[in-house]
């Protein structure tokens, strides 16, 4: 039997890079997923790929986190296309690097509004669902700079260091009712952004890293994976740290 068969799962951040993995392997998985994204085009585009190669049902929905009707109304959708939400994967983010004394104050708020007031709207959403079904998950993808901070990145790792705050705490709100959170904290990882770096910071990158390589954004989501099915019943309020070491 496949992991998640006969359950629903709704990623935000999906149309690409991690987010489009998590979903794909949900899916392969035998979860229905709905396909979130900014971009309606781009989340439809998606879903289409991960129903064709998967099989499954899927949904596509633009969504921008950072207003709360919008985060209602992707629940809702989700629920109206596969009658329930088990799973929410909570990946949606954005980063508007620079140094704290060049940064502007609209580049911190946009940051921190997608990537951690985000996650809570969008928990919020889902929880009503949730809690009066006795049962869901709750997955965040926070990050190493959340745990270890970052030059540069006052902004994205003050809001995923907010995330694993929020995970901690919806996990002991919501444990009564047996709706379990937790967060995925991966490292470097090889995506389109990171694939843009030059071979001299690439090489850097490698030797801070004790495993001596980036993660691939399959191995995140065989993570989620994880805390999404049967085999992390007793898991709450964690982080799972996916950076092959690099912090520990």
């Amino acid at each position: 039997m496949k992991a998640l068969e006969g359950k629903t799962a709704l990623i935000t951040g999906s149309a690409r890079g991690i987010g489009f993995e998590i979903a794909t392997l949900f899916a392969a998985e035998g979860a229905s997923v709905a396909v979130a994204d900014l971009s309606e085009e781009a989340s439809k585009a998606a879903a289409a790929d991960i129903a064709a190669k998967t099989g499954a049902k899927t949904l596509g929905l633009g969504l921008d986190v950072s207003k709360e009707a919008d985060c209602e109304r992707a629940v809702e959708e989700a629920v109206k296309a596969f009658g329930k939400l088990d799973v929410l994967v909570n990946n949606a983010g954005i980063t508007k690097d620079n140094l704290v004394l060049r940064m502007k104050e609209a580049d911190f708020d946009a940051v921190m509004s997608v990537n951690l007031k985000g996650a809570f709207l969008m928990s919020k959403a889902a929880a009503k669902l949730m809690l009066k079904a006795r049962t869901g998950r709750i997955i965040n993808i926070s990050s190493v700079v959340g745990q270890s901070g970052q030059a540069g990145q006052a902004n994205y790792s003050a809001s995923k260091a907010g995330l694993i705050g929020l995970t901690k705490s919806l996990a002991r709100e919501f444990a009564p009712r047996q709706v379990l959170v937790n967060a995925v904290a991966p490292g470097f990882i090889r995506t389109r952004m990171t694939e843009g770096l030059k071979e001299e910071a690439k090489t850097k990158v490698y030797e801070m890293i004790p495993l001596g390589r980036m993660g691939e954004p399959a191995e995140v989501a065989k993570a989620a994976l994880f805390l999404a099915g049967d085999g992390s019943a007793y898991v709450t309020g964690q982080v799972l740290a996916v950076n092959g070491g690099l912090y520990m």
